[in-house]
């Protein structure tokens, strides 16, 4: 090991005395280039700032090269302007090392202005030619050096240009025409102390499915559209990012609506096309192959869960936080979204972080982000800035219990531009790796952390390049991967800015995109809706999760720089909940006429839903209650698909018309629904007409009478009619008698006569329907009758 030690500090004096060398070989050249500038080996500069010549650096490998490698360089020439270029060749040349950050932006600003500083090319025979190059003309060219032929010397960010030289007819000398610059890391062996760097990894979507769902016991789905189907399918932009990031060390961050939305895909689903024509969606393999692939790519790793939707806090904070409840949603996001990554992911996931557009803060944003739970916020180091000389730990607390996690900017924005355009995803990683070189080699003596954080939704090209640079990275020669966690948890540079800018320092850009008032209004008069319509349900939950979710995701951050698809949405949810409540309604009655002084008078409520209904009560009321008098409220239950009739009792004081309204209430009071009006007539009672109805009554009851007496006497007679003939019989046995005693028969006669008549019906008396009742005494046990 010490021989290996003496052996580096031997070889680096070596490599500054080639780099001098080098150095003094082209003075000679670079003097003669001022006397001779047609026939020198060395172009002479053109004008600064011209660029005749478009160079593009498409290919740079190894991006990260060591002594011992071969660097390969490769792009595309294309003659921007009207002469034909003669005599081209594109070379190489290898700037002086860079010692600063700040000065590997500067140079990046100016790569392809051909600004006369230059250094000379590397030369001999890592030079490709070009006889001529037309006006318009493309050429392609690729160059191979060794990375010893390049005169580099200590470890550090070099910078290195690609030119094209050559001469026109009216300019008929060897010059640069056109120059592409960029960045070479040099970095010979692992640093003493390396930087820990964590990459965030987001997997975050804009909102695909609407509030509405199936009538049906699982409550199938509604989406916009199938653009997440081609997000999480084969090539897409999803499918990337989980592919790339299985094998990267990033820390995952997820919004959990991503998730519940995928999840409702590997189910029944429906989609509604563009025409409003909805078709069954058939996504369910996809959807399903890419929750078993994102399972495998988190399995180990650092999982941190957005709030549900991804609610935009600094919207909330400028816009929202005065209007009553938005602030609930934040809670209510954060609440659920753990539970949604287990329940899908089957893995743990932090909720204690919360990461404004952009990394930028203020006191308010600060305080809105922590309201929720979180007590640590993902900010950016163009709004949280240091003016240090290096680059502090990311963590630092900020008061009252919280940690801001400082992104680096440089970093985190490296790979917004189009990446799908080689030259732009070179450029991007050989700037990457040069700032990230150049944070070690800061202080490389001292260990520290560092947080990339992109932007929130990168492209499926975006993500190819991210995961090229982090790919390098992993060499470890001068940084090593860190969770997010780990990084968070870093003891704080105590020379770090610890203070959040203010209010007004919030980059104006920024509030532009901002979610309006207006449309936390629109949420709060949305939840006001729900709030009612909830109360009156017995299956509160299909309501609830769904419109719950719909309001978070009408608060998206996603929303930015689409403030009318926003606003569309949110109209959308609030009218299909409105459209929901009126299914419950009081169907209409015509007018009533109430002949008489009381009455009862029904309507009907009406449960078009599919769930049951109840805790409400339904209340009717006259305009003049010293006419009609109505019963008390009543009650209402209905059955899913069903209508109940409810009664009211009503009683008429006086004649004439009283105009009566059904309102149905919650059981806390608030009218439900709209009210139900109709009109109740009393017709006049006369007293001739009560005289009449008595006189009618009466009759019936004398006529009652009437007939209970005859049915009496009829029962009468039968009984006396059975008493004659007992007697007759002893009469005539009396008068045989009697005859042999000289009795008259005629007394016999006269006494059977008056016997008969006594006991004999008259045909106007009806046919008696009971049984004659005797005038004996009862005997023993016997039931009297009285």
């Amino acid at each position: 090991m010490a021989e290996a030690a003496q052996s580096q500090e031997t070889e680096r004096p070596r490599r500054r005395l080639r780099r001098f060398a080098a150095l003094l070989a082209g003075a000679p050249v670079l003097a003669g280039l001022l006397q001779f500038p047609a026939t020198s080996a060395v172009a002479a500069p053109a004008a600064a700032g011209s660029r005749t010549v478009d160079v593009s650096l498409d290919t740079l490998k190894p991006a990260a090269p060591v002594e011992g490698d071969n660097l390969t360089v490769s792009g595309t020439l294309t003659n921007k302007g009207k002469q034909t270029i003669t005599g081209a060749h594109v070379g190489l040349r290898v700037g002086p090392e860079l010692n600063s950050r700040s000065g590997i932006d500067d140079a990046a600003r100016h790569a392809e202005t051909t600004s006369g500083t230059d250094p000379a090319e590397v030369g001999g025979k890592h030079v490709q030619k070009f006889a001529k190059l037309p006006p318009g003309a493309t050429q392609t060219f690729r160059i191979e050096v060794p990375v010893k032929k390049l005169g580099l010397g200590d470890d550090g960010v070099y910078q290195l240009g690609v030119s094209l030289s050559g001469q026109t007819a009216d300019q008929p000398w060897e010059r640069v025409l056109g120059i592409q610059r960029t960045f070479l890391p040099y970095q010979q062996d692992e640093t003493e102390e390396k930087t820990r760097v964590s990459y965030l990894w987001p997997l975050i979507s804009g909102t695909h499915l609407t509030a509405e769902t199936g009538s049906d016991e699982e409550q199938t789905p509604l989406f916009k559209d199938e653009d997440l189907a081609k997000e999480i399918g084969p090539g897409g932009r999803l499918q990337q990012l989980v592919s790339l990031g299985s094998r990267l060390p990033v820390t995952w961050v997820i919004d959990p609506d991503l998730l519940a939305t995928v999840d409702a895909m590997t189910g029944s689903y429906e989609v509604q096309l563009d025409d409003g024509t909805i078709v069954a969606g058939e996504n369910q393999d996809v959807a399903n192959e890419w929750l078993d692939q994102l399972q495998m790519a988190v399995r180990g790793k650092t999982v941190v869960a957005l709030p549900f939707a991804d609610p935009d806090v600094a919207s909330l904070a400028h816009r929202g936080k005065d209007v009553t409840g938005s602030l609930s949603h934040l809670k209510d996001a954060t609440d659920v979204a753990a539970t949604t990554v287990e329940t899908v992911l089957h893995t743990g996931a932090s909720t204690d972080y919360a990461w404004p557009v952009d990394g930028a803060v203020d006191p308010s944003i600060i305080d809105v982000a922590t309201s929720a739970g979180a007590d640590k916020v993902i900010a950016r180091s163009d709004s949280l800035r240091d003016g240090l000389p290096y680059t502090p730990n990311a963590a630092r607390p900020v008061g009252d219990g919280t940690t801001a996690v400082v992104a680096d900017a440089s970093l985190s924005t490296a790979f917004q531009g189009d990446m799908a355009v080689a030259e732009n995803s070179t450029l991007a990683v050989q700037k990457f790796l040069a700032q990230s070189l150049m944070i070690t080699r800061q202080d490389p003596n001292e260990a520290r952390t560092v947080v990339v954080a992109p932007q929130r939704q990168p492209t499926a090209s975006q993500a190819h390049t991210m995961a090229s640079a982090i790919g390098i990275l992993e060499s470890d020669r001068w940084s090593e991967a860190a969770d997010l966690t780990a990084v968070a948890d870093t003891e704080p540079d105590t020379r770090a800015n610890r203070k959040v800018p203010s209010r007004g320092s919030y980059p104006k850009s920024l509030r532009k995109k901002e979610l309006p008032t207006s449309a936390f209004e629109q949420i709060k008069e949305t939840q006001r809706t729900l709030e009612g319509f909830k109360v009156v349900l017995t299956a509160k939950d299909r309501a609830v999760t769904p419109f719950g979710n719909a309001l978070r995701r009408g608060m998206s951050t996603s929303w930015r720089g689409n403030t009318s698809g926003a606003e569309d949405f949110r109209k959308e949810v609030q009218q299909y909940l409105v459209s929901l409540t009126k299914k419950v309604q009081l169907i209409t009655k015509s007018d009533v006429t109430l002949s008489g002084r009381s009455a009862t008078i029904p309507v009907t409520v009406q449960n078009n839903l599919v769930q049951g209904v109840e805790n409400l009560v339904l209340k009717l009321t006259s305009n003049n209650p010293n006419r009609l008098e109505l019963g008390d409220p009543q009650p209402v239950k209905v059955a899913g698909g069903h209508s109940q009739s409810v009664k009211f009792p009503a009683s008429a004081n006086a004649n004439g018309p009283a105009e009566v309204t059904a309102q149905l209430y919650t059981e806390d009071g608030a009218p439900y629904g709209d009210a139900m009006t109709f009109t109740l007539t009393v017709t006049e009672v006369t007293p001739t007409v009560m005289l009449v109805i008595a006189g009618g009554v009466l009759l019936l009851v004398l006529a009652g009478i009437r007939m209970y007496t005859q049915r009496k006497r009829a029962a009468a007679r039968r009984a006396a009619g059975d008493d004659d003939e007992e007697e007759a019989e002893e009469n005539d046995a009396s008068r045989t008698a009697r005859t042999a005693d000289g009795h008259s028969d005629n007394d016999v006669q006269d006494r059977h006569s008056t016997n008969e008549n006594a006991g004999s019906e008259q045909p106007s008396d009806p046919t008696p329907d009971t049984a004659p009742e005797s005038g004996d005494p009862s005997g023993a046990g016997e039931k009297v009758d009285r």
